[in-house]
């Protein structure tokens, strides 16, 4: 005997305990080509085959973020569901590449956003985030070194990385150029190279507002909505999409082919899940580790400058009312 729809709703609704934490998620779920709806069961995606409508059960509750590639469709239903278990949804480009808009659920934990905008308000603070940007990336900084002298010392190895690979494929003489206005000028290594990138970005995106983050608050980058998503790629590009446009110097299509190749690098060196505890890391070191409220996204606390943290749904009028007049 099936339970009454209304139990079935109540039972889909999660709880405070239910909530995953950030850590504990499967990361990232894309889809393409398919309609996602919500039925008594649960959320599907579904789609049309000569056998009919085929559906596949998603793990709502467990997803920090789903990615809505091209062709897909979502019904409001479906929409709530997600929101209600904190799960941000991001339109990208084919592949889970290039992202154009971000949807994030109301109950989104505002605790990696504070940490951020704290440190990014900082000079000090700021600085100190940069300095282990460059460090993460190269491996170590010089001691008491100003951001300009760092911007120096990663234009030196970034050059250094480049003449190396030259090297190795066989490249004579190699300017990084990106020119829009004369895009198809341009050697297959710098439009691989940008088509990189411009993927690279999309990913980091969609990880950013999945852990609540804004994507303008940059700590090197500033002056643009995704300066924080700029901050963050830049940790990968020598790992990942330098080495790669390199390779591509003798293709035909290299755009396309560093976009294809880029989804296997994504996957083999487990960018996802490796771009929320990144971003821990830099913004805030000794916080790092999931917290006990990790996920608990429906806890709201008011501010206050000497005591911290109170609790919300508290009326405070009886400690304030020997303190104020009321006229009436």
């Amino acid at each position: 005997m099936s339970a009454p729809s209304g139990a079935k709703r109540r039972l889909g609704q999660p709880t405070l305990a239910m909530l995953p934490r950030i850590s504990d998620s499967l990361s990232f779920l894309y889809m393409e080509s398919v309609r996602i709806v919500q039925d008594d069961t649960g959320v599907c995606a579904q789609v049309e085959s000569p056998r009919g409508i085929e559906r596949v059960y998603l793990p709502a509750a467990s997803l920090a973020c789903v990615l809505l590639g091209p062709g897909t469709s979502i019904t409001q239903p479906a929409l709530a569901t997600f929101a209600r278990h904190g799960t941000s949804l991001v339109c990208v480009g084919a592949g889970g590449v290039r992202s154009y808009a971000g949807i994030l659920p109301a109950q989104l934990t505002t605790e990696w956003l504070e940490h951020q905008a704290r440190a990014w308000a900082d000079e000090d603070e700021r600085l100190r985030v940069a300095v282990r940007m460059y460090q993460h990336r190269f491996g170590t900084a010089p001691s008491g070194a100003g951001l300009a002298q760092l911007r120096g010392l990663e234009g030196q190895r970034v050059k250094a990385l480049y003449r190396m690979l030259a090297t190795k494929h066989g490249i004579t003489r190699f300017r990084r150029n990106y020119d829009p206005a004369a895009w198809d000028d341009q050697d297959p290594v710098n439009l691989a190279l940008s088509a990189a990138n411009a993927a690279l970005y999309g990913v980091v995106h969609a990880a950013v507002l999945a852990l609540g983050c804004s994507p303008a608050l940059g700590f090197i980058h500033s002056g643009t909505q995704m300066a924080f998503v700029y901050d963050i790629a830049d940790l990968y590009k020598a790992k990942i999409t330098i080495p790669l446009a390199f390779s591509l110097t003798g293709s035909m299509r290299p755009e396309r082919e560093a976009r294809m190749r880029l989804r296997e690098e994504f996957r083999l060196y487990k960018l996802m899940s490796s771009i929320v505890p990144d971003v821990q890391r830099m913004i805030a070191p000794d916080v790092a580790q999931p917290s006990a409220q990790d996920g608990a996204t429906d806890i709201v606390h008011l501010w206050d400058p000497d005591l911290g943290s109170l609790p919300a749904g508290v009326n405070y009028g009886d400690e304030a009312a020997g303190d104020v007049e009321i006229p009436w």
